[in-house]
């Protein structure tokens, strides 16, 4: 066997590993999650209000004002992102200073969320007058979300070939009308998986609604966008961690994160079959 060869199985042999060994520890998780969560899954448990400072009832004002957040979230990072990502990759000249603001989306991309939800507390809590909100939250995890949907939203417009570009604008297309017909119809397959999977990540976290909005015990829906809201990340966290009997508390807790892990699959589920619609719609 040649020495290439060689190299070649053991470095497929060390990807297949790998990835079994990361099949089986999330496999390991979730059978942990869904078998000690399922006994409480019910109607009641989904559609009631938490009671007896959380040791009864269900999660439906969490849900809501997860709900809420992503919302509001989309609705900053979405139009934003994509718009951001076309004048970077479409209008901007290709020079350092292009290539600076580049690095700094990705950078920013990298910041942990606590750093997002110090900022959240202090522009938009503070500074801005909001208060601790469901608008502060979502726009907080807005903020967040925003880089990795301009880096998702511009790799998806470098993957279209220039001749569509060049066609439209030697037919004597603007350069506008040109992405709007020619680039973006075949751009938005990975602009919505990037965003999506983008907001699925914003939908789990608990620092930046933690400074934001997010309340310990509100057995109530939110009654405006400046009200305080619960979620489903804090109100696992709050169970898991810091509720005054967690024996008692834990088989919600993890009924509350089996929601939340399918909320979250759900949304990723979403994606690929947008995804997988959409390249058939364009074949």
């Amino acid at each position: 066997m040649k020495t290439n060869e060689l190299k070649q199985k053991i470095g497929f042999g060390i990807l297949r590993l790998s990835a079994l060994v990361i099949l089986l520890i999330l496999g390991t998780i979730l059978y942990d999650i869904i078998s000690k969560g399922i006994g409480v899954i019910n109607w009641g448990f989904i559609t009631e209000a938490p009671k007896q400072g959380m040791t009864a009832g269900g999660i439906w004002p969490a849900i809501v004002g997860t709900f809420l957040v992503t919302l509001i979230t989309a609705a900053v990072a979405i139009p934003l992102g994509i718009f951001a990502a076309i004048y970077l990759n479409e209008y901007a000249n290709q020079g350092k200073i292009t290539r600076l603001i580049r690095m700094s989306i990705r950078n920013l991309a990298g910041v942990p969320s606590i750093v997002y939800g110090l900022f959240g507390l202090a522009f938009f809590v503070n500074i801005l007058g909001l208060g601790t909100s469901v608008l502060s939250a979502g726009l907080t995890l807005g903020l967040m979300t925003l880089p990795v949907t301009i880096t998702a939203s511009e790799e998806a417009l470098k993957a279209v070939p220039d001749a569509y570009r060049q066609g439209a604008l030697a037919l004597g297309a603007s350069k506008w009308y040109s992405i709007r017909t020619n680039v973006l119809p075949h751009a938005i397959p990975g602009i919505l998986t990037g965003t999506i999977l983008g907001l699925a990540r914003a939908a789990g976290e608990t620092a930046p609604i933690l400074f934001t909005g997010a309340a310990f015990f509100l057995p109530f829906l939110p009654k405006s966008l400046s009200s305080q809201f619960m979620a489903l990340p804090y109100h696992l966290y709050i169970m898991a961690t810091q509720h005054h009997d967690i024996a008692q508390v834990r088989p919600l807790a993890y009924g509350t994160a089996l929601v939340l892990i399918t909320l979250v699959l759900a949304m990723n589920l979403i994606a690929i079959l947008l995804r997988f619609w959409l390249r058939k719609k364009k074949e």
